[in-house]
Parts: C-alpha cells; structure tokens; sequence
C-alpha cells in the first residue's frame, strides 16, 4: 500500500521469530526507550521502510509485540534490550551481504538460477536458509527473490530450515494466484535480484 520509504541497497533485518509462539505476553508493550543505545545500528540493519520518517519505530514495535514476547520465554531475549540486541548481533554474524558478494551473486538485470544461489549459501553456511521470491508478474517468466531466512536453534546455533510437510503445495498454490505475497522460490524459475525492489 506504500511506497518505499529511502530503500537500503543492503540486506536488512525483517524480524526474529520463534517457530512456536505460544506463551507471548501481550500486555508486554514496546518502548523505545530501552533500546536507545541500540538505536543507530537499529536505523540502519532493521529500518522500517514503508512509514514515514515520522514514526520509524512502529516496524520495531510491531516485531517486539508479535514475535519479541514469545521469543522472551529464552533467557537470553527475554528483554526488549536483549531481543533487539541479539538479532543484530545474528545479522552482523550471518553477514548476508558479504556472503552473496563473495560467490558472485549481486543484483543484476540479468536472472540467476535459484539452484546456484541455494548451492552458494549452503556452501558458504553450512546449513539451507529458507529463500522467498514474489512470484512473476503477469507476462513476466522470473521470480523475484525477497527474503532469506535462516534458522536457528533455542541455543541460537545455525540449522537447516526445513519444509514441513505439505508445505510444497501450498507455495505452489501461492505461485498460480500471482499473489504479491512471499512465497517459497520455485527452483525451476529464473530468479530476479533486482538492486531495489520497485
């Protein structure tokens, strides 16, 4: 619905998210204030790109309340500080940008196989993130690559993202309705890594 607001040229942070969310504490509101000293890292590898400069914290706020207090059940991100701190921690430990650079994978006009950038940050992790494209516009042939999510577990170590079950035929389902929602990358399509997603 809005445009984006000054586009990274960057991979940023979209969240930190516990697979099972059960005991969230929705009464746990966000406040700024407790991660003040966090706030340029913040603006800068977790922006919010689609509200106005006005109020750039409601991303934050919306990650914090949705997925930050179930993720709190975890000694280790059990406070706002915490939380926000260890994602960023992760982000600057996972060092996406510099991985894709170091095999050759940089936006282009021209497509990428999805195969080969799967190979590529298996190689470089040890582990198989989780790639989301938007599927191809109407009288377009290639997807276009929009988020990679890597796993992790409660000890906050690198694992396989892996399908569940089932969950092959609900992507393809989502690639046939030309949906602009995320969906799993289809290994078949040529892929688009655009340097900024229009």
């Amino acid at each position: 619905a809005n445009d984006c607001q000054d586009p990274p040229d960057y991979w940023t942070i979209h969240g930190l998210w516990p697979d099972k969310g059960e005991e969230c504490n929705r009464t746990w509101h966000f406040n700024v204030t407790e991660i003040k000293d966090l706030m340029s890292d913040m603006r800068h590898y977790w922006p919010d790109v689609l509200h106005s400069s006005l109020n750039r914290t409601q991303f934050w706020k919306h990650e914090w309340e949705k997925h930050g207090t179930c993720a709190a059940t975890l000694q280790v991100l059990n406070s706002q500080k915490k939380y926000f701190g260890k994602a960023l921690e992760l982000y600057q430990h996972i060092d996406l940008n510099s991985c894709l650079l170091k095999a050759g994978i940089k936006p282009s006009s021209s497509y990428y196989q999805m195969t080969a950038i799967k190979e590529a940050l298996t190689r470089f992790y040890g582990v198989t993130p989780k790639i989301q494209c938007l599927p191809p516009e109407e009288g377009e042939k290639a997807q276009t690559i929009g988020q990679i999510e890597f796993c992790f577990t409660k000890e906050l170590q690198l694992r396989n993202c892996t399908a569940l079950k089932g969950e092959s035929d609900a992507v393809q389902a989502d690639l046939k309705l030309g949906t602009e929602e995320l969906s799993v990358c289809s290994d078949t399509l040529p892929t688009y890594y655009p340097s900024q997603v229009q």
